[in-house]
């Protein structure tokens, strides 16, 4: 499946930019008579064939990608183009062309010019932003002297660790507070048992004095979701975690397979993936140990909900590349620890 969506038809307009044809369903793509491409590349996950016109293509062309039925077809899908090529209709003329087939590897296709790099399916958004040009040299940084891709996911999330930190310990004392104040607010609400909007009114003002959020572990966390949306397009298109192990995971660029189970067991795709499952292990113990301090009695179905989350969450994270769960593991590990050591000793 990810194979599929991530093999598709990119082409270059002169005068346009990028572009490329659906890579979820079939499509058809009919340049206008004004439009002059400079490439047109069919690519696929890691691997890319594509066709540079020295002086571009002649005006118009059709662009269209075929995609089969996974479940009755050994093929994944078929990409095709008709160019035309621009000649004069003298007696003797040369047409420059150069082929590329080779790995997707963003400085090799980079140094070919005219955003050959755009067939590396991180994203066109703000998060494509971010893996192109803060995640990707920070791996390759990080690569140039650490030989184990897994590793430098590790060193990668301490480096996000550390830079949060401070903001981390400011959220941790308010929750601290929390903890301290659960008693009083609990004081407060029998004695306005009757009175909600009174309880609401006492609960505000004793957060302000004392300097306590009920949502004070939530920031450190909103601003690691960006670097968890971009990896997210990261890990399946790098090619730089092909094929790399790390513990008991063959390949980080796709899942890893602790069991096969029947193929009737739904949204678990036929397989266990021990990352996912330790990802959503320790997520429910982060959730329980902050639960202990926080006050639900206004919404007693976000204690539950909590718990909930993780194992939905399972089967999507369960068929994911196992570089995405791995991080996240590490980053629940490490939420956990900061966390206790924080509290107790700091």
């Amino acid at each position: 499946n990810d194979e599929s969506t991530l093999s598709t038809l990119y082409f270059h307009e002169m005068d346009e930019g990028t572009d490329y044809c659906s890579c979820t369903s079939s499509d058809t793509e009919e340049l206008d008579a004004e439009a002059r491409l400079k490439w047109v590349a069919g690519s696929q996950q890691f691997f890319t064939s594509a066709l540079i016109a020295d002086d571009g293509f002649a005006p118009g062309a059709t662009l269209s990608t075929e995609a089969y039925d996974l479940d009755t077809s050994e093929d994944l899908k078929k990409v095709s183009a008709s160019l035309s090529i621009p000649v004069g209709g003298s007696n003797s003329e040369i047409v420059g062309m150069q082929l590329y087939v080779g790995p997707n590897e963003f400085d090799r296709l980079r140094a070919i010019g005219y955003e050959m790099s755009d067939v590396i399916s991180f994203g066109w958004s703000f998060f494509g932003t971010i893996n192109r040009w803060i995640i990707r040299p920070l791996f390759d940084f990080l690569s140039s002297f650490i030989g184990n891709m897994g590793v430098a996911i590790l060193v990668l999330t301490l480096i996000v660790k550390f830079t949060v930190f401070p903001l981390t310990y400011k959220m941790l004392v308010s929750n601290v507070k929390m903890q301290v104040l659960k008693p009083e607010l609990e004081k407060m609400k029998a004695k306005h048992k009757d009175d909600s909007q009174a309880q609401q009114v006492q609960q505000m003002k004793m957060y302000q004095e004392y300097g306590a959020s009920p949502l004070g572990g939530c920031l450190p966390m909103v601003l690691q979701m960006p670097i968890w949306f971009a990896l997210y397009r990261f890990f399946p298109a790098s090619i730089a975690f092909r094929q790399k192990d790390f513990l008991w995971a063959d390949d980080l660029s796709t899942y890893d397979v602790l069991t096969t189970i029947p193929d009737w067991i739904p949204f678990l795709d036929g397989h266990l993936s021990l990352f996912a499952i330790l990802w959503a292990l320790t997520t429910v113990i982060y959730a329980y140990y902050n639960s202990m301090h926080m006050d639900y009695s206004a919404q007693p179905m976000m204690k539950y909900f909590q718990y909930v989350m993780p194992i939905l969450f399972l089967g999507f994270f369960n068929s994911f590349a196992s570089g995405l769960t791995a991080y996240l593991l590490f980053s629940n590990t490490f939420n956990i620890a900061q966390t206790i050591i924080t509290k107790n000793f700091l």
